[in-house]
C-alpha cells in the first residue's frame, strides 16, 4: 500500500506556544505529519497545497459540546438556565430520536469543520447515532452518554448500561477518531451511587469522565443546603476526582475547591459564551491558569451559545477575564489559542496525538486565510491576529487524521445544503410534537 501524501507549502506555522515563525513546508503522510521544513521535496506527491498567505495552526479542540443541539438553535433564547431546561429543552428532547440526534450531529459537524474545529468532547443522547455522523464527517470526537439517574436505581442501571454499550460499539471507531468517556451529568442530576460506579467503571475500562460542576449559584446553594458541602467538596469526598476528569463550567469555584482541583489534577472546560447567555456567571479562569490547572474551552451546545465557532469563543475568554480582573494583560493570546489547542488535547487525553504541529503527531491541520479585510495589515503577533481579528469564517481548509474535509472554504466530504434541509425538517417535526 502507497503511502497519501499532502505537501502544504509557504505556510506561516504557528505553534499552541505562539513561537516564531517563517515560512515552512509541511508533509503529511497518510494520517501523520511526516515531515516540517524550509523546502521538501514536490516529486511523488499526491496533493500539494499552496498556503501562501495563511497561518497553518493545530485543528482546534472543543472540549464541551452537545453536537446534535444544533436542532435546538435559537429555541428557548433570553432565560435563565432553569427555566431553559425545565420549560423548554428537556420537554424538546423528550421526543429526540437516533436519526434527529444523527442529522442534528451532522449540522453540527459542518459548522464545526467550516470554522476550523477537528475535535468535540460531546455529551448526550442517542450516542451511537452521534458516533455514525463523526464517522461520516470526518472529524475527530470524545463521546459521552449524558447519565443522569435522580437516584432511580432502575433509571441508574438503564443509564450505566447504555455508556457502557456505547464504549463497546464505538470505542476506537472510525479509524480511532472516536474515543469514548463516561458523561454522569452533574452532580445535582446523577446520585453519589451512580457517580461512585462511574469512578470504579473509570478506574477498570481506563476512560475518562465528562461532567458539568458549578455552572450556577443556585447549583452552589442546593449542595449546600442538601450536602454541606460545595460541588468539589462533595465530589472530591466521595472520590470522583481525578486526572481522567474533564469538568464542564467551573463558574462559582471557592479558593478551596481550586485546591482540591489542582490536587487531583481535574481538567477544566471553561464555556464563556454560554455562561454569559445564560447569565450564569464568570468562571476564574485567569486564576486557574496561575495555579497551573489545565484549562480548556468549550462552546456548549449551540442551544445556549448560539454557534460553535471556537476562534470567536477563545477571543470572548480572552476579554471576559481581563473586564472581570480589570487586567488587559491576563488570558493572552498566545495563553488563549493553546487553550483550543494543546490543553483541549491535555484535557482530553489526547496531547500525545494531537494539539500541536509536530512530527509523528496526527495530522490535524487548519488554515485560516489572511487576505481579508478583518485580517489586514498582519499583527505582528500572528497569535493575536488570530484570537482578537479573526472568526471561524477565515478558516480556509480544514484537515483531520490527514484527510481534507475543507478546501478554499468548501467541504469536501459533506454535502451541506442536503444536511440543512434535513435539520430543517426535523426541528419542524419535533417542534410539531411538543
Amino acid at each position: 500500500m502507497t503511502d497519501n501524501t499532502i505537501l502544504i507549502k509557504n505556510a506561516f506555522i504557528l505553534n499552541s506556544d505562539n513561537s516564531e515563525s517563517k515560512k515552512q513546508s509541511l508533509l503529511i503522510k497518510n494520517d501523520i505529519i511526516a515531515e516540517i521544513s524550509d523546502e521538501i521535496d514536490e516529486s511523488n506527491v499526491d496533493k500539494i497545497i499552496d498556503a501562501e498567505g495563511k497561518i497553518l495552526l493545530p485543528g482546534l479542540i472543543n472540549t464541551h459540546t452537545h453536537l446534535s443541539m444544533t436542532l435546538f438553535r435559537g429555541l428557548a433564547d433570553d432565560l435563565s438556565l432553569d427555566s431553559w431546561l425545565n420549560d423548554h429543552i428537556w420537554p424538546m428532547e423528550a421526543n429526540l430520536n437516533g436519526d434527529y440526534c444523527y442529522i442534528g450531529a451532522l449540522l453540527g459537524a459542518v459548522e464545526l469543520i467550516k470554522s476550523g474545529t477537528t475535535t468535540f468532547s460531546d455529551m448526550y443522547f442517542y450516542m451511537e447515532d452521534v458516533a455514525r455522523a463523526i464517522d461520516d464527517a470526518g472529524i475527530r470526537a470524545v463521546l459521552s452518554y449524558g447519565m443522569i439517574d435522580f437516584g432511580d436505581e432502575e433509571r441508574r442501571k438503564n443509564e450505566i448500561n447504555e455508556n457502557l454499550s456505547l464504549f463497546k460499539n464505538c470505542n476506537g471507531m472510525a479509524d480511532g477518531r472516536i474515543k469514548v468517556f463516561l458523561g454522569p451529568h452533574s452532580p445535582y442530576t446523577a446520585s453519589e451511587e451512580l457517580l461512585v460506579q462511574v469512578r470504579q467503571l473509570a478506574d477498570e475500562y481506563n476512560m475518562g469522565i465528562h461532567i458539568h460542576v458549578s455552572e450556577t449559584e443556585k447549583e452552589i446553594n442546593d449542595s449546600l443546603d442538601e450536602k454541606g458541602l460545595r460541588p468539589f467538596e462533595y465530589l472530591d469526598k466521595i472520590g470522583l476526582l481525578g486526572p481522567d476528569v474533564v469538568a464542564a463550567h467551573c463558574v462559582w469555584l471557592s479558593d478551596k475547591e481550586i485546591e482540591i482541583i489542582k490536587k487531583h489534577d481535574v481538567k477544566i472546560s471553561h464555556n464563556p459564551c454560554s455562561n454569559m447567555k445564560l447569565a450564569s456567571g464568570i468562571a476564574p479562569i485567569s486564576k486557574l491558569i496561575e495555579n497551573d490547572i489545565c484549562v480548556s474551552i468549550g462552546t456548549d451546545g449551540a442551544s445556549s451559545n448560539n454557534n460553535l465557532d471556537l476562534i470567536e469563543e477563545l477571543k470572548t475568554a480572552s476579554l471576559l477575564q481581563k473586564v472581570s480582573t480589570l487586567d488587559p494583560k491576563v488570558l493572552n493570546s498566545s495563553q488563549s489559542l493553546a487553550m483550543g489547542t494543546i490543553e483541549g488535547a491535555k484535557a482530553l487525553g489526547l496531547d500525545s496525538e494531537i494539539g500541536s504541529i509536530e512530527v509523528g503527531k496526527k495530522a490535524d491541520i487548519i488554515l485560516i486565510d489572511t487576505n481579508s479585510a478583518n485580517m489586514v495589515p498582519d499583527s505582528s503577533s500572528l497569535s493575536s491576529n488570530i484570537i482578537y481579528s479573526a472568526n471561524g469564517s477565515n478558516v480556509d481548509t480544514t484537515i483531520c487524521n490527514g484527510k481534507i474535509l475543507m478546501e478554499n472554504k468548501k467541504l469536501t466530504v459533506l454535502d451541506e445544503q442536503e444536511i440543512f434541509e434535513k435539520a430543517k425538517k426535523a426541528i419542524k417535526e419535533l417542534k410539531e410534537a411538543i
